[in-house]
């Protein structure tokens, strides 16, 4: 389940892609198929062992080209160790909300990327986020949890600032949200519950599936209740003063 755009971004053969904050390593194992060199980053051991076990698996299989490069970096997200404009694409997916300093993760993020270069940011969405923090505290005040609450406005300008030009938002995962809903209803812990077992089955065999119907609906409800919004920007070949 992507929540970044892939062709939006220009993810290409030979394309140097960071996945910062990688997780379980969706987006990373996209750039890997799609023949990108990918540098999944993370703080995570465990996260990153099992990305690096996926990486293995889809060479040998042969999911990924011969000629394409994957590997697993553990590191601090405000102290990237890369040098000024490595990459061709920086991709930073649902991480920002968990970050108190996000202002000196998105300059991080802003100095590895090469003039020229995409940026994706994803976030949860100030609505369906509002609503599972009125519904359960458990949701979010936990260690690592999420810290603030974006409106995509204000994401949007903390990233201009720093000198980046802003492309184009969008919504994503419609169906996620009354997930989410449910489970700060009933208890996020209470993962047996009735409707939340029937519901996550909904999900499981949507994104196994891909059924018209769903997918028609999904299109339709991401414009109000897309539980993510993406944000795409590209760094000028010149660049200008931050505000």
């Amino acid at each position: 389940m992507l929540t970044v755009d892939f062709d939006r971004l220009g993810v290409a053969p030979g394309t140097r892609v960071i996945d910062v904050g990688c997780g379980a390593g969706r987006h990373s194992f996209e750039a890997y198929r799609r023949g990108a060199d990918i540098v999944a980053f993370d703080q995570s051991v465990t996260d990153l062992a099992d990305v690096d076990v996926m990486f293995q698996a889809m060479a040998a299989a042969g999911e990924a080209p011969d000629y394409a490069k994957a590997e697993t970096v553990r590191g601090d997200a405000l102290e990237l160790p890369y040098g000024d404009g490595e990459f061709d694409i920086v991709i930073a997916s649902e991480i920002l909300e968990h970050v108190p300093q996000d202002t000196r993760a998105i300059a991080e993020l802003v100095r590895i990327l090469k003039p020229g270069g995409r940026l994706a940011i994803t976030v949860p969405r100030w609505l369906p986020e509002r609503l599972c923090w009125a519904l359960s505290d458990s949701y979010h005040a936990n260690e690592g949890g999420h810290v603030r609450i974006y409106r995509a406005n204000q994401l949007r300008d903390k990233v201009t600032d720093l000198g980046l030009r802003y492309l184009h938002h969008e919504f994503a995962h419609a169906l996620h949200s009354p997930y989410w809903w449910l489970k700060c209803a009933v208890g996020v812990d209470k993962d047996t519950h009735p409707a939340v077992t029937t519901y996550h089955r909904m999900l499981v065999w949507d994104m196994m599936s891909a059924p018209t119907v769903t997918r028609a609906a999904e299109r339709l409800l991401n414009p109000i209740i897309g539980k993510s919004v993406a944000l795409y920007f590209i760094k000028p070949v010149v660049a200008r003063a931050a505000r």
